[in-house]
């Protein structure tokens, strides 16, 4: 089960501490920062499935920093956890595109509450991840790594289905061969290589006689995977 990763911003060591610990209690991985522009640097490095900002830090604010982070991600869900009371300083925080201001001191009990609530509602929103491509006359079947047409079956190794999908994950755009093996092998090892022009080999083979699909050799660079 995916333990669901949380950045969390806050400059106060101990109320930090406090809240970090009961987080990971509750089976959630937890990135702490105790000012905005670090925690914005991670949120540009790494995925999140939901902040939690402080308003009153040094660097950058938590105002700043959520503002930042509606400009990379419309859909991470944050909640501003102030000792800021004023009406005004809620409302600027919805605004900016928060979906909830909890004000010091808070029940650790209710902001678990508000994280799940979130989470369920933003993974309401993730699509399904596709598992059948049309491949020219074929289907493509990408949990049993079969290639058919009515009838007609071509059976793939799992390696030769993964670099099917990742191109067609990427038709018609150029995908750097480290780009490759890093996806399918974790490396860009050059031994790898020599086994990933073996599939790409294949994979032509068995569309070569299918109009408007092409894999195209970009010297120095990488690959298209071209379909019309």
């Amino acid at each position: 089960m995916k333990n669901f990763k949380i950045l969390y911003a806050e400059d106060d060591e101990t109320l930090a501490f406090l809240t970090k610990d009961n987080l990971e209690q509750n089976n959630y991985e937890v990135i702490h920062c105790s000012d905005g522009k670090s925690a914005l640097n991670f949120f540009e490095e790494e995925e999140f499935d939901i902040c939690i900002f402080d308003i009153m830090m040094p660097k950058m604010d938590g105002f700043q920093l959520a503002e930042a982070v509606r400009k990379i991600d419309v859909e991470v869900p944050i909640i501003f956890l102030s000792a800021k009371t004023l009406k005004e300083d809620r409302i600027k925080g919805l605004r900016l595109g928060a979906d909830d201001y909890l004000v010091k001191p808070f029940s650790i009990e209710e902001l678990l509450l508000k994280i799940e609530i979130f989470l369920k509602r933003s993974q309401k929103n993730i699509p399904v991840a596709k598992t059948i491509y049309e491949v020219g006359k074929y289907q493509f079947d990408t949990k049993n790594f079969i290639l058919f047409n009515n009838d007609e079956k071509v059976g793939l190794t799992q390696r030769e289905a993964e670099l099917l999908k990742l191109f067609l994950d990427h038709k018609n755009s150029v995908l750097k061969r480290e780009q490759i093996l890093t996806s399918l092998w974790g490396t860009d090892d050059y031994f790898m290589g020599r086994s990933l022009d073996v599939f790409i080999s294949r994979l032509r083979k068995i569309l070569a006689n299918e109009e408007g699909i092409s894999i195209e050799n970009l010297h120095g660079i990488g690959f298209r995977f071209s379909i019309g």
